[in-house]
């Protein structure tokens, strides 16, 4: 009878070494197929026995795709104080001196860590599980974003080994590594999105994201430096880190426990270099007193503990000549001004180019045509100009102007209030907007066309042979067999991927419509809520914003498009080429809240929050992110917002407890 559960335990076992051995250790012991298949079981054993439901088990690393309603805020255990940072190497001599006399002359250890440069976050372990995760905060309190850490493979979930105390916390850094970095800023630049400035704001961003699956496709990892609490194993914060190294979490082997000064500099002076070959980005190092009761001996400041600083790196610049501006199109319009500069090494890189991103910044930098620039690598990847070297500048040079034309088609450019970019409107007549409308349409996030790429693409819109989307749906093999570099073969498979493409989703087809402001999110949002593309075109500016997560800007955007009779009849053309117009519907548990409209807001006993989110939509209700008097429920838990009851009272909304909810759709 319990063969299942030992089954489950075994399998959740076997996975959590294996991630382990895979993301920690970076030292795989089974292959690819293996793990998918242990894992595909665990999660058939799972949906077959919800008894076994469990938090933490390694089928919980995908996220959920249900958007969570914000983060609740947590009080930390222990304030998360800010170390006190230097540039400077003689100040590091100034603090371990300040250390020695603070300390009495006794003999002291100082550890010394790389600085990762990511988001910091505070881990609660209670029997050897992960019960919660918060962020930094305000140092005394943070959000709450376990569901999203969950997703972070290199933490673990239930801890190997043993002797690690009840109950305590491990501090650390969740990090974005710089090949996950390049792939998802690969992305945006392709969706016209804007770009991350450097991994620490996508680590950042990343982890509030309200979609937990979309934070496990983004790759975070970790690394833990630090464990608080109040029966420690070890007397000492090097053994303590070791010791936390045994029972699974991630901790730099770049630590080292150093017993001088001279050890320290030399520490410094290594990893200032060495630094740019690791796959996660490090702004310093941060030089900690090992002896945990010395560290209690020394004590904190207002701000800061007096046993540990942060060393920052001072970012690696250099100054060359601005020899021109260049414009570029993309393809929703946007146009991104870029410096062409004299060459110029950086960070172990030749950078000829930087962007501008917008006007504004061409105006606060005051540039002007011949200027000497002074380039630095945001993150230490992307090329940014950060200061002119005014007392260089040759006298009559003049001012760069942000153009006001487009330089592919001449249409008069467009700047919307409260919009930092200009773009050309002319979305239908101007080239690059146009190839770059129809590489977007056949992207696998899209229509996802086999043979269709870029190159491809552009070969077609030069031969005549596409002009619009619809254009790729009355294409013969025998308009494409002849072009350079393709054939039967090729063509027969294009053929095929257009063919399949008529089965991809409605939400995808609106994405690929590439509507400005329409990304793949706020597609799923619009097809939900509207069900088919007539419904949709038909929309107002009202009920368009009373859909989740759509704003003014988004309604607009939506109602400028299909009030254009070229795009309404292009959406006709891709009606009778046999496109998905229409949402497919989801199996109904029920009726009984048909037509409702319910606020979910605290924590409850029986489900999380998502899991009501989906008991909502299952039983034929929406859910809704604010109370309105258009709502018809406030699904009320434990540590609710005031504001929302609040509302909730004056507009005569129905607070219903967990019991009554679950009552009023049959479970309870």
């Amino acid at each position: 009878m319990d063969d299942y559960k030992t089954r489950i335990r075994q399998l959740r076992t076997e996975l959590n070494r294996h991630n382990h051995s895979y993301y920690v250790l970076n030292a795989p012991t089974v292959s690819d197929f293996e793990f998918d298949a242990m894992m595909r079981e665990l999660q058939e054993l799972e949906a077959a026995h919800p008894d076994m439901a469990d938090p933490n088990s390694p089928t919980q690393r995908v996220g959920s795709d249900l958007a969570q309603s914000g983060f609740a805020q947590v009080e930390h255990r222990y304030p998360m104080l800010s170390l006190a940072n230097t540039y400077s190497p003689d100040e590091i001599r100034e603090w371990y001196l300040r250390v020695q006399r603070g300390l009495g002359g006794e003999p002291f250890e100082v550890v010394c860590e790389l600085k990762f440069d990511g988001t910091s976050i505070s881990l609660w372990y209670d029997d050897g599980r992960l019960t919660r995760a918060v962020t930094r905060g305000d140092g005394v309190r943070g959000d709450d974003v376990t569901a999203n850490v969950r997703t972070v493979r290199s933490i673990p979930l239930v801890l190997e080994g043993d002797g690690w105390p009840r109950s305590f916390e491990m501090r650390g850094e969740i990090l974005m590594p710089w090949a996950v970095f390049d792939r998802i800023n690969a992305e945006r630049e392709e969706q016209e999105e804007p770009l991350f400035a450097n991994p620490r704001n996508a680590a950042s961003g990343t982890l509030k994201l309200q979609n937990s699956a979309e934070v496990s496709r983004r790759s975070l990892d970790a690394y833990l430096y630090y464990m608080l609490g109040e029966n420690l194993p070890c007397a000492t914060h090097y053994d303590n880190m070791q010791l936390a190294r045994s029972w699974g979490f991630k901790v730099s082997g770049a630590m080292k426990l150093c017993r001088s000064l001279d050890e320290i500099v030399a520490y410094m002076d290594h990893w200032d270099t060495e630094r740019k070959n690791l796959p996660v980005a490090t702004d310093g190092m941060v030089l900690k007193v090992n002896s945990l009761a010395q560290q209690r001996s020394l004590g904190y400041t207002a701000k800061s503990p007096r046993w540990a600083i942060a060393y920052k790196f001072q970012a690696e610049r250099a100054c060359t000549r601005l020899l021109s501006v260049s414009y570029q199109v993309g393809r929703t319009g946007v146009i991104t001004p870029v410096a062409n500069l004299d060459p110029v090494q950086l960070s172990g890189t030749v950078v000829k180019r930087a962007s501008l991103h917008n006007a504004d910044i061409i105006a606060q930098l005051d540039l002007h045509c011949g200027d000497m620039v002074y380039v630095e690598k945001g993150g230490e990847i992307i090329p940014k100009i950060t200061g002119v070297e005014e007392s260089l500048r040759a006298v009559g040079t003049q001012p760069v102007r942000f153009i006001t034309e487009c330089p592919e088609c001449g249409a008069t450019l467009v700047r919307d209030e409260g919009e930092a970019a200009h773009y050309c409107p002319n979305s239908d007549g101007c080239p690059p907007q146009i190839k770059g409308l129809l590489e977007h349409f056949t992207h696998r996030k899209a229509m996802n066309i086999d043979g269709l790429g870029s190159e491809t693409v552009a070969l077609l819109y030069e031969k005549g042979l596409v002009r619009d989307v619809s254009d790729f749906y009355r294409l013969t093999v025998d308009d494409i067999a002849p072009l350079d570099r393709l054939g039967k073969k090729s063509a027969r498979n294009i053929m095929a991927g257009l063919e399949a493409s008529k089965s991809v989703p409605f939400a995808r087809v609106l994405f690929a419509l590439g509507i400005r402001f329409v990304g793949e999110t706020v597609a799923k949002r619009l097809t939900a809520a509207f069900r088919d593309i007539d419904s949709l075109m038909s929309a107002s500016y009202d009920r368009l914003v009373e859909v989740e997560e759509i704003g003014g800007r988004i309604a607009e955007s939506v109602l400028e498009y299909f009030s254009n009779p070229a795009h309404r009849a292009l959406i006709e053309r891709l009606k009778e080429a046999g496109l998905t117009m229409v949402e497919e519907d989801t199996a109904l548990l029920s009726d009984r809240l048909a037509g409702k409209s319910v606020v979910i807001s605290g924590t409850f006993a029986r489900h999380s929050r998502d899991e009501y989110k989906a008991l909502i939509a299952a039983h034929g209700g929406k859910n809704v992110g604010g109370v309105s008097s258009k709502t018809d429920y406030l699904l009320a838990g434990d540590n609710m917002g005031p504001a929302k009851l609040e509302k909730a009272g004056k507009l005569g909304v129905r607070i219903i407890t967990e019991d009554e909810f679950l009552t009023m759709i049959g479970e309870a």
